[in-house]
């Protein structure tokens, strides 16, 4: 059974919100940001990509012409439905349900930053052999310190409505790329041919 484009958008929303709200009641602890960052990262991009494929597979099984528009409306719909869907519904949790969550991520997000700069900065400091180049290292390590202390990221957020159109939009890149690829992969020789016939 081929199921429409936006119906498949509805299924991966309300998938897409079982993960966060599992990541939200299960790991809402001190590596609540690691564990969302992984599940972005690696969990949602695999489920996406598998519901676009079925989504055009689908419809490809029973149909004997598609064309590269029909591969890639039936591809993108479902991601773009998903998707949007998802951002508005976990902006809106955070930023009006839920604060204290928004509030953990971004003080996690911020020990992570700091985490990632002193790891980098002992990793650099063991290489260099140069008294003067260590100084150098160590004169920039001292100038960033001060951008983690309390009253320099006590307004930082980076749960805001520009930061999650920022996030969407490079999710949305990903969509594009993705339904490319499946749109000229599963179109058919036939309307192929016949276009370049038109043209």
């Amino acid at each position: 059974m081929t199921k429409s484009p936006s119906t498949l958008g509805i299924i991966l929303f309300v998938a897409t919100m079982i993960i966060f709200f599992v990541v939200y009641t299960f790991f809402s602890g001190i590596n609540y940001f690691d564990i969302s960052l992984k599940a972005n990262a690696f969990v949602l991009p695999l489920l996406y990509a598998a519901t676009a494929f079925w989504s055009v597979k689908t419809f490809w099984n029973n149909h004997k012409e598609v064309s590269f528009k029909q591969a890639f409306n039936r591809a993108f719909v479902p991601m773009f439905v998903g998707g949007i869907l998802s951002i508005v519904s976990i902006y809106a949790f955070l930023n009006f349900a839920d604060t204290d969550a928004k509030k953990l991520l971004n003080y996690q997000y911020v020990e992570r930053q700091k985490s990632e700069m002193d790891k980098e900065y002992h990793s650099a400091r063991k290489v260099l052999r140069h008294q003067k180049d260590i100084d150098e290292l160590d004169k920039k390590y001292q100038e960033r310190l001060p951008s983690f202390s309390p009253e320099a990221v006590k307004g930082k957020d980076m749960l805001t409505a520009s930061h999650f159109s920022g996030y969407f939009a490079a999710i949305l890149i990903f969509y594009v790329v993705l339904s490319v690829f499946f749109g000229a992969f599963f179109r058919t020789k036939t309307i192929y041919q016949e276009t370049e016939n038109q043209e």
